[in-house]
C-alpha cells in the first residue's frame, strides 16, 4: 500500500469537496474554487470530514497513480483552505521592483525596466526596507501557478555564483565561487 496514498485528507471547516461523473473534482473553500480531472480509475470517499483516496488495484500504474492524485488533492484542499506564497529576494545594487496597477516593474541592471503581468489567480507585491534588499511575494491559491510565476520572474536574472546578484528565493542558497587569483 503507497504510504502517501493511504494517508486519509481532513477537511478543514468551510471546505467542501465534489466529484464529478467524470471523475472531475472541485473543491470549494473561503479563499476560492479548484478543480483537476482524476484518472477513471482512481476512486475518492468522502466521510467524517475527510477523503480517502482508493485504487483499484496493486499494479504499478494504479500504485503510481494513488499517491500522485491523493497529493495533488490535498495540494486543492490546502489552497483554497490557507493559499500559497513564494517570496523572492532580489539582490543587487541598483536593482528594484515595485508593483503598480498589480504589474511588477523591476529594474535588473539591463538597459530597460521589466514589466511582468501576473497570471489570473496570482497577486504581486515588493516590500522595499530602505538599506534592505526587494521582496516580491507571490501569493495564490493554485501551488502549481504559484511556483511556475515564481521561476519565471527568477528566470529574469537567475543568482551568479561570482557576487551573488539576482532574484533568489528568500529561503535558497546560492555557491558562491571564488574569483580570479592574481598571477606569481
Amino acid at each position: 500500500m503507497s504510504r502517501v496514498g493511504k494517508l486519509p485528507i481532513p477537511l478543514p471547516k468551510g471546505v467542501a469537496v465534489e466529484v464529478a461523473p467524470n471523475n472531475f473534482v472541485r473543491v470549494k473553500g473561503p479563499k476560492g474554487e479548484l478543480g483537476m480531472p482524476v484518472d477513471p480509475d482512481i476512486a475518492f470517499a468522502i466521510e467524517d470530514g475527510t477523503v480517502t483516496v482508493e485504487r483499484p488495484t496493486d499494479q504499478k500504474r494504479h500504485r503510481a497513480l494513488h499517491g500522485l492524485y491523493r497529493a495533488l488533492l490535498q495540494n486543492l484542499v490546502t489552497g483554497v483552505s490557507e493559499g500559497y506564497r513564494k517570496q523572492l529576494e532580489v539582490i543587487g545594487v541598483g536593482y528594484r521592483a515595485e508593483v503598480n496597477n498589480g504589474v511588477l516593474e523591476l529594474a535588473l541592471g539591463y538597459s530597460h525596466p521589466i514589466y511582468f503581468l501576473p497570471p489570473d489567480g496570482v497577486k504581486l507585491s515588493a516590500q522595499t526596507e530602505r538599506g534592505k534588499n526587494p521582496i516580491v511575494t507571490v501569493e495564490g491559491i493554485d501551488k502549481q501557478l504559484v511556483g511556475q510565476v515564481a521561476a519565471k520572474i527568477r528566470g529574469l536574472r537567475p543568482p551568479e555564483p561570482y557576487k551573488g546578484k539576482g532574484i533568489r528565493y528568500s529561503d535558497e542558497t546560492v555557491r558562491r565561487k571564488a574569483g580570479k587569483t592574481a598571477a606569481r
